[in-house]
């Protein structure tokens, strides 16, 4: 603390009833001498008043002004120290790198947390193998984080749940496929199969060849919601349609998603919808457009990226944080706060093909992406896996 905030808090300590109280009960009259009344008290007039008393007074004196003095130190350093909040710990583990876009979402709602919550420290393990997932997991847990976020999927949902159950006094927050577990163990997942409607109609529309690609990860619930819903668009706008799907076999594998890339451009599709990382350097070298997926990825490729359903895990964050701070954490399923209406899911910005697309279509696919925020219009969830055509 330093000289000017302990001026502050001795101006208010002075005028507060538990000063006068403790003028008025203990001392007596002595704080009625100039020294107390003053606005701004003088060194040299407080010795003056001293020193015109006698040697017994004036010790009495001395007494009480220590005493006086050390009360308000101590009152004001408990202040202080009452006031520094104890840091909000959040840990995170990720099975890929964070610059698979997958995890590099939590990873970036975790570090705005961060900077615009305050008070808050942050620490990540990335690139986990299946066989340490619980070792580090476990890890975070015994040093007593409050909140422990991550990806379960696959690999990490029986451990996830395993290290949940021993510390029930931990809030445990993991993208997964499954349901919540009592007492502590929620769940969310990447529900921005409405932005990727809205890429579909975008591509339904645009489409020189009606023949469309996707290049995803693996064929699960979270990853088909989002091609059918690419699917549910195009054909919406475009019935002529045809719709050529990849899987890649894993989460994050460029080389081989660019193989699968152009395997489709060669078979006549002229957009892309690239919902794993790689696909932009084939679409690049081959001279079509591409969707990005989770994240507004247009600077990746400002040439090839149109738009992309971008994901937002900062209202998940948040409201864990809000949640755990206010000891109201229970297991719930948070993928309401994935969506469009909560600000979880949203389409990326058009950048300079805002200027280039035709304005029937960009109207087309505002009017339908405020209907989704107004809940007049509901994309539909479809979670099999979808057929190639």
């Amino acid at each position: 603390m330093n000289g000017l905030q302990l001026g502050k808090n001795w101006k208010h300590w002075r005028k507060s009833p538990a000063y006068v109280s403790l003028d008025k009960s203990l001392y007596g009259n002595f704080f009625e001498t100039p020294f107390f009344d003053s606005a701004s008290p003088n060194p040299i007039q407080t010795q003056a008043i001293i020193m015109s008393k006698s040697k017994n007074e004036r010790r009495t004196c001395m007494k009480k002004a220590l005493w006086v003095i050390m009360i308000v130190v101590f009152s004001v350093l408990f202040a202080f120290t009452a006031g520094q909040a104890k840091p909000f710990k959040i840990a995170a583990i990720f099975q890929t790198a964070i610059e698979e876009p997958w995890d590099g979402v939590i990873h970036q709602a975790c570090l705005r947390a961060k900077k615009e919550i305050g008070n808050i420290e942050y620490e990540f393990t990335e690139k986990i193998a299946a066989a340490d997932f619980e070792k580090v997991l476990r890890e975070y847990a015994e040093r007593g984080f409050d909140l422990i976020v991550g990806d379960a999927f696959l690999a990490g949902e029986e451990p996830a749940r395993r290290v949940a159950k021993d510390y029930p006094d931990i809030a445990f927050a993991f993208g997964s496929e499954f349901g919540p577990v009592a007492p502590n163990f929620s769940v969310f997942d990447n529900w921005i199969h409405e932005p990727s409607y809205l890429c579909g109609v975008i591509a339904g529309r645009l489409t020189k060849t009606n023949t469309l690609g996707v290049v995803a990860a693996i064929p699960i619930g979270e990853v088909n919601r989002l091609v059918n819903a690419f699917k549910a668009g195009a054909l919406k706008v475009n019935p002529k349609v045809k719709i050529k799907i990849a899987y890649i076999g894993g989460w994050f594998d460029p080389p081989k998603a660019k193989e699968a890339a152009i395997a489709q451009i060669e078979a006549g599709a002229d957009l892309i919808f690239a919902e794993r990382f790689g696909v932009f350097e084939a679409a690049k070298e081959k001279g079509v457009l591409a969707f990005g997926n989770m994240s507004d990825q247009n600077a990746l490729a400002p040439d090839v990226v149109i738009t992309g359903p971008v994901w937002d895990m900062y209202p998940t964050i948040k409201f864990a944080i809000e949640m755990v701070k206010k000891k109201a954490w229970v297991s719930m399923d948070l993928g309401e706060w994935s969506m469009m209406a909560k600000g979880g899911a949203r389409l990326a910005p058009l950048h300079s093909f805002e200027k280039t697309l035709p304005a029937d279509v960009i109207k087309e696919v505002r009017d339908l992406e405020q209907k989704i925020l107004n809940g007049t219009f509901r994309v539909p969830v479809d979670e099999q896996k979808p057929m190639s055509d």
